[in-house]
């Protein structure tokens, strides 16, 4: 789907992240997660200089570099994460595909990143205070060999 552009930007805070193949009967788990950060893509340059082009150096493009998805959401007793995880760590890798899908103000979609072959690199459990009312949050950490906008 190409993105819907519009005068007015879009709030940050509608948003759906849905990752396949990471459950045990390989559906979709579309999480409720609070925040997302890493849709970036680098790309390195390389730098050249021919002989007898004097002083000059050239830069043309390198290695594509996605960046590692983090994603953090409050603990439902959901363990699908957690065990992507172990499973990395027992060496078996899971890859996965998933998007991470911007809403607009009547939740309809506007903008879709994709991201394919991925795998949970970390995740991190709750700060477990007594003294506090906080949501218990996990954030899990993504890494992600394709990242685009789905255009």
């Amino acid at each position: 789907m190409p993105p819907v552009t519009r005068n007015d930007p879009y709030p940050g805070h509608n948003f759906q992240v849905v990752i396949t193949n990471i459950s045990p009967d390989g559906n979709a788990v579309s999480g409720a997660f609070t925040e997302i950060s890493g849709l970036d893509v680098e790309i390195h340059p390389i730098e050249y200089r021919n002989g007898n082009e004097g002083l000059t150096m050239r830069k043309i493009p390198g290695l594509v570099t996605p960046g590692k998805l983090t994603c953090k959401r409050g603990i439902t007793g959901h363990a699908a994460f957690w065990n992507w995880v172990r499973g990395t760590a027992e060496g078996q890798v899971q890859r996965a595909e998933g998007s991470i899908i911007l809403l607009d103000e009547n939740q309809a979609e506007v903008m879709r990143w994709v991201f394919a072959r991925a795998w949970a690199s970390k995740i991190t459990g709750p700060s477990l205070n007594a003294a506090n009312n906080e949501i218990a949050m996990e954030m899990v950490e993504i890494c992600v060999e394709e990242l685009h906008l789905d255009a």
